[in-house]
């Protein structure tokens, strides 16, 4: 009796869960969709070539009509728009006449995937760890060091850490290339290719992860905290247990949940990827597909990208709550 009830709750929680997810994409798409349409700007006349070019009355409204401006903002274009997006379809890009809006993001995600990838792995890996441990130890030397140091970094904006990266390693030391994936002349496929690839990778992805691992040590210090102090890791140290069996078998699995909510909140952005930072080191990736977009006005493209942003968070969130079910039974019940 009692492991049917417990069964039916988890599915009656699972189906919430997605039912809000569901709920939370259509809001987001409908958003999405609505904040573009205030920004200053015609896109209509970026198409017929700016400001700067004599454009008629009869030309822009030919525009508008050609790309369906001219129609109701609600409920036609709207509708047309949530419509499209479920069966997949982004609409075609302003800015790059006329080409597909999910192909533009497609060239630009392997990129983004690689530069904010990478770094998540780096700080998830050492931002944790350290951060356990010094919840584990804390009060000490390394405790003190690790939490100071984090709480610096963690308050420190990336955009800022990729400029200071640039002006010592690339522009006072010359060691690494700070503009860019490639460099010119660089033959695709090749292990030179590679190589560079790589080095241009070192300073964006150092950047970005210094920022994450201040976050990792500063939420996973404190979880390690509240856990040493709580009744049942007294209760086992008085039975006799080793720090090292406590540790495993009470204090970490404990400690993550906090910690595996962040980890796949930041694991959202990987798709989305770090615009500021992008920007800064000229990174083809999504973020540097943002700015453009912005500068050209151009609505399908960034609603394609907020929209990817805005669904990566929801399932990031939906992922977290199911994890959340895993490590906490409570939460099953």
């Amino acid at each position: 009796m009692v492991s049917t009830t417990t069964g039916g709750g988890a599915s009656r929680r699972t189906a919430s869960i997605l039912l809000r997810a569901a709920v939370t994409l259509l809001m987001v798409a409908t958003l999405n969709f609505m904040l573009f349409r205030v920004i200053p700007g015609d896109p209509a006349a970026l198409l017929l070539g700016g400001a700067r070019t004599s454009v008629t009355a009869e030309q822009m409204e030919a525009q508008r009509q050609n790309w369906g401006l001219d129609r109701p903002l609600f409920p036609d274009q709207v509708v047309d728009y949530l419509s499209a997006t479920l069966q997949g379809d982004f609409g075609y890009s302003f800015k790059f006449r006329g080409r597909r809006v999910a192909d533009l993001i497609l060239e630009r995600l392997p990129a983004t995937i690689a530069l904010v990838g990478l770094a998540q792995f780096i700080a998830i890996l050492c931002g944790v760890m350290l951060g356990l441990y010094a919840g584990w130890r804390r009060g000490g030397a390394v405790d003190h060091i690790v939490t100071g140091a984090s709480l610096a970094l963690y308050s420190t904006p990336s955009f800022w850490l990729g400029m200071l990266l640039v002006v010592i390693f690339s522009t006072a030391l010359g060691w690494l290339p700070g503009y860019g994936a490639y460099s010119p002349g660089a033959i695709s496929g090749s292990l030179d290719w590679l190589l560079d690839y790589l080095r241009h990778l070192v300073l964006p992805v150092t950047a970005v992860a210094l920022g994450l691992i201040g976050q990792y040590v500063v939420v996973a210090r404190a979880a390690m905290s509240d856990v040493v102090t709580e009744d049942y890791m007294v209760t086992a140290r008085a039975k006799g247990l080793t720090g090292g069996q406590m540790l495993m078998r009470h204090a970490f699995r404990n400690a993550m949940l906090p910690v595996v909510t962040l980890i796949t909140l930041n694991l959202g952005y990987v798709v989305a990827g770090a615009i500021t930072v992008e920007a800064v080191f000229a990174w083809p990736g999504i973020g540097g597909l943002t700015v453009e977009a912005l500068n050209a006005r151009d609505y399908p493209v960034l609603q394609g990208i907020f929209l990817l942003l805005g669904a990566s968070i929801v399932v990031a969130n939906l992922l977290a709550d199911l994890a959340y079910g895993i490590l906490d039974p409570r939460v099953r019940q």
